[in-house]
């Protein structure tokens, strides 16, 4: 059931539709809320657009690293299963019983 919740990001009331805990959206928007508060202190950038988009390109970057990182873990694991079948294999050529 889609329902509203609001939640404040950077000083901004909002409103979010969705289905789901309503604990899970306020996460959501407290780090949201945290990495644009960590840009203001670190930046001279001073709206709160601006803070929003450098926000979303660091988060951007953190699900992207974090993709290549998950494909790289499953390749490998297909890369070991691989080469674990092939020992098997020999092994059960040259020792037959």
């Amino acid at each position: 059931m889609t329902r509203t919740i609001e939640v404040e990001i950077f000083g901004h009331r909002i409103s979010l539709q969705g289905e789901g805990d309503e604990a899970y959206f306020h996460e959501l928007a407290g780090y949201v809320d945290a990495q644009m508060r960590n840009l203001a202190q670190k930046t001279r950038t001073s709206t709160p657009t601006k803070l929003a988009i450098l926000a979303a390109i660091n988060i951007t970057d953190q699900l992207f690293r974090q993709e290549r990182h998950r494909q790289f873990g499953e390749a490998e694991i297909e890369r070991r299963t691989q080469v674990l079948l092939e020992t098997i294999e020999k092994h059960l050529e040259t020792n037959p019983n």
